[in-house]
């Protein structure tokens, strides 16, 4: 725990930043050096490599000899899913990040949780400003994240959003930037990630908080950086059209629990899936370019399909 500036006893203790790892090594080295770069220095970084081919990762890492950081290495590959979960169990702390493994934190991230963790203790979900970057680290604006940007509630301070409302605005735009996310520690140890999901895992525990009473505070100050890149599970998911029979399925089961719980805006925000259909429409000229019909019919025929 750190002290305040005044000698007074901490209302917040260590930081968890729980990292599962498969991936390029020069993105990981990245993203690892920007939590050493805090300028608040209370954290505690856990790396689960879940048995990605090469051990350079993993010796890279204990090379730096920081004593707030752990690795852990699996002895064979468990998948997305399951590595996410195992990252849930294996923190303890009142606040937790799930950090990718190729993003990168700005140098004062954990300081603005922090703040916001001051001013919004009850929260379940802490969600800062972010910046988009490609796979060479530079600002970019894809039309997904135009399209999600539309989404996003605005202004020029923190939002708070909860309950129907909240589930309105994730289900119909999907805007969240899951790894920059600062997660209620209990809350998120006593809800994990659901089992049987690869794309909308995030997203469902975004619902599950939700409809069990958590609330979202949406911070305008960007301390983060999100990488778009093909490479990424989501992203070649979209572009053979897999993520969106996942998505379609989900969405349907989600419509059905929004309608008996008594949220008809969110039923219909589901039922329509409106950002996620966006999404594979943008991924159409890319299948046909590589001559990829049997793609292409899947990302039309969710394209033009809603839930009724």
């Amino acid at each position: 725990m750190r002290p305040d500036e005044r000698g007074a006893q901490p209302a917040i203790a260590t930081i968890d930043i729980m990292m599962p790892f498969y991936g390029r090594v020069d993105h990981f080295e990245a993203a690892v050096e920007s939590v050493l770069a805090q300028t608040d220095p209370d954290w505690r970084l856990v790396v689960i490599d879940d048995h990605y081919p090469s051990p350079e990762a993993g010796r890279w890492l204990l090379d730096i000899g920081d004593p707030r950081i752990e690795y852990v290495r699996h002895e064979s590959n468990v998948g997305i899913n399951r590595n996410f979960q195992e990252s849930v169990e294996r923190s303890t702390a009142d606040w937790v990040v799930v950090f990718g493994c190729d993003d990168v934190m700005h140098p004062g991230f954990v300081a603005r949780i922090r703040t916001l963790v001051e001013a919004h203790p009850d929260a379940a979900m802490l969600h800062p400003g972010v910046r988009i970057i490609d796979e060479d680290g530079s600002p970019v604006r894809t039309l997904v994240d135009t399209a999600k940007g539309w989404y996003r509630p605005s202004s020029a301070g923190t939002v708070v959003l909860t309950g129907e409302d909240l589930a309105v605005s994730v289900t119909r735009g999907n805007w969240m930037n899951f790894p920059a996310v600062a997660w209620n520690g209990p809350m998120l140890r006593a809800t994990g990630f659901r089992a049987g999901y690869d794309v909308v895992q995030d997203l469902a525990l975004v619902i599950d908080l939700c409809t069990s009473g958590g609330s979202l505070v949406i911070d305008p100050v960007v301390t983060f950086d999100y990488r778009r890149h093909s490479a990424s599970v989501s992203s070649w998911k979209a572009a053979d059209g897999s993520r969106f029979i996942e998505e379609r399925a989900f969405f349907l089961e989600l419509a059905e629990r929004y309608r008996t719980i008594g949220w008809p805006r969110a039923a219909r925000a589901a039922r329509t899936h409106l950002s996620s259909r966006i999404n594979a429409l943008t991924r159409v000229p890319s299948a046909l370019s590589v001559r990829d019909t049997a793609s292409a019919r899947s990302l039309l025929r969710h394209t033009f399909t809603t839930g009724g």
